[in-house]
């Protein structure tokens, strides 16, 4: 039995890894590392969250418990790595983790469906926390280390 993944699902990922192409190249950019750039470490948290979307497709398309841990590892390391100032947005533009959800959906969306067990939820559920944590942590590494910064200045 054949499922059709919705179109929001590639409008999203093209919005997030490739809506323009860098002229002269072959290469797109998505608001994924324009908003690493411009909003470091918000602008990875809110693109890290709408990464969710596609896991969540997955569990609803009933995936094998592994391509949605797969799923979970490309969102937290683009998060995590992403939200390294300047080097994580150029990693964003090459590591492009909504167009590998995406690719793992498409070519399990012609399996066999199954219903979606404890399990599975469970998984999810555990993804959905490491990416909050992958999101979570930059922001309060950066704000013990703005923290630091005003101490010394202050004499503190």
């Amino acid at each position: 039995m054949s499922q059709q993944l919705p179109p929001w699902a590639f409008a999203l990922t093209r919005l997030l890894d490739d809506a323009l192409m860098i002229p002269g190249t072959r290469i797109g950019i998505g608001l994924d590392a324009v908003l690493g750039f411009f909003l470091p470490t918000i602008g990875d948290a809110t693109t890290g969250l709408a990464s969710l979307a596609l896991l969540v497709l997955g569990l609803r398309m009933r995936v094998p418990r592994v391509v949605l841990m797969r799923m979970v590892f490309n969102i937290a390391l683009d998060a995590l790595l992403g939200s390294i100032p300047l080097l994580g947005d150029v990693f964003d533009v090459f590591w492009r983790s909504n167009r590998r959800n995406l690719g793992l959906l498409q070519r399990y969306e012609q399996g066999p469906p199954r219903a979606a067990t404890a399990s599975d939820y469970l998984v999810v559920a555990l993804g959905g926390v490491l990416i909050v944590a992958a999101v979570v942590l930059p922001l309060l590494l950066g704000f013990a280390l703005l923290r630091s910064l005003w101490g010394y200045m202050s004499g503190h």
